[in-house]
């Protein structure tokens, strides 16, 4: 049966089998890409973008940063750009009508038909998607380094990438992900994206979007599952280390803090904008293709600094228009820890509000820097334990991320030779 993505699109995979790759190598250009390129390469060839195949053109593009939709009137709210500088366009002869091999790290990955190789102004792509272009946003700082031209096309996977322990655990395409949750018998799903080791206050933020989703549901029909769905991408000095993200969040499931039966991990391949209310929107539009039905979103979701009030990500899906998503936005508030109710609680029911104990992400990590356990309260110990068996395993010792670490660490996917 066919698995309908956003925009009321049936979700299909781009690939081509490895003769035809083989073939093309033979006879076609090949051009370098970096590795955000890969990425969303990779995203595009399996349906996580829906209803996108390919790199935006001038039109799309101008559509996206004034409008927030593609050319038909689907929502959109974040351009999907290959940026390319003049001198390998130059040098390759590149030519709107060929066919070109994107290749990563010296190795094909993707077939690009080139419809079109345009100039953009930058600053203009990041006031309209990030609302600013002060040199110190870190989606200002991503799209400052782009090169100056655009090369638009759809593009076709030649090459499948091979997911590195742990990665290939919580590895899941679109596709995959429609059929696990049919296998599962889940008819809700609510998608929480994370790019953290969980404390006891993220739990608590998808308990709660579970009870949100359940709301409605006789004891007979509570089929609804928790899709965790960690973001892996480039990592700040500071930021925990992948490999720990994605093992402490499976621990809640391993160690029962939540029922097997309702809880799994996967990751997106994505490199943050911290665009704020617009990323959420895209979040949303990712997670449908996933088959979600429900995404939670949290205080200052893909936020940063002061540049987005806390909950303008709450406010944005009040701003769309009806109908332009598939999934419903369950928009929490914050947990915290009560002395007086001795308890977690809500921020929108407890009103012990002057003693309240937040969980403050800042302070549970300086407490692991110096390698001290948190108590249960803040982190669950098997948790702990797990992020420190990463450290050990995949981050020389440490469950951030330090300059060792992003030099030297295991790649997360590999491609294969693909022999002429």
């Amino acid at each position: 049966m066919d698995f309908i993505g956003h925009g009321n699109t049936v979700i299909q995979e781009r690939k081509m089998n490895s003769s035809e790759a083989r073939q093309l190598v033979e006879k076609t250009k090949q051009i370098p890409i970096s590795s955000r390129v890969a990425r969303e390469c990779i995203d595009l060839a399996y349906g996580f973008f829906t209803p996108l195949i390919g790199f935006m053109n001038s039109a799309t593009l101008n559509s996206v940063c004034q409008e927030m939709k593609l050319i038909d009137g689907t929502l959109w709210p974040i351009p999907i750009l290959m940026d390319i500088d003049k001198s390998t366009i130059d040098k390759n002869n590149l030519k709107v009508g060929e066919k070109v091999i994107l290749s990563y790290e010296g190795v094909p990955l993707a077939l690009m038909d080139i419809e079109e190789i345009y100039q953009y102004e930058k600053q203009k792509i990041a006031q309209a998607v990030l609302g600013t272009t002060e040199k110190k946003h870190p989606g200002v700082m991503m799209i400052d380094q782009w090169m100056d031209y655009f090369i638009a096309g759809p593009i076709q996977l030649m090459n499948e990438p091979h997911f590195q322990p742990p990665f290939d655990r919580f590895w899941f395409t679109p596709l995959q992900l429609h059929k696990i949750f049919k296998e599962k018998n889940w008819k809700r799903i609510v998608a929480h994206q994370t790019r953290n080791v969980p404390h006891t206050g993220h739990e608590w933020l998808m308990k709660g979007a579970w009870f949100s989703a359940n709301g409605d549901l006789s004891v007979e029909k509570l089929k609804t599952g928790i899709l965790v769905s960690c973001i892996i991408g480039p990592k700040r000095i500071g930021d925990y280390i992948d490999e720990a993200i994605l093992l402490t969040q499976q621990e809640l499931n391993d160690s029962a803090y939540f029922n097997p039966d309702i809880h799994m991990v996967s990751f997106v391949l994505w490199d943050m904008r911290y665009a704020g209310p617009k990323e959420a929107i895209l979040h949303a539009i990712i997670r449908s293709n996933l088959g979600c039905t429900h995404h939670m979103f949290g205080r200052d979701h893909a936020g940063v600094g002061s540049y987005y009030d806390p909950y303008d990500a709450h406010r944005i899906f009040d701003e769309i228009p009806e109908g332009s998503l598939s999934i419903k936005a369950i928009r929490l508030l914050e947990w915290f820890y009560c002395p007086i109710c001795q308890e977690v609680t809500y921020s929108g029911l407890c009103g012990h509000t002057k003693e309240r104990q937040n969980f403050s992400g800042t302070m549970i990590r300086s407490i692991i820097q110096d390698k001290v356990q948190p108590t249960r309260l803040l982190m669950r110990p098997e948790v702990f334990q797990t992020m420190m068996q990463s450290a050990e395993q995949y981050g020389f010792g440490s469950p951030f991320c330090n300059e060792k670490y992003l030099k030297e660490r295991r790649p997360i996917f590999i491609l294969s030779p693909v022999s002429k």
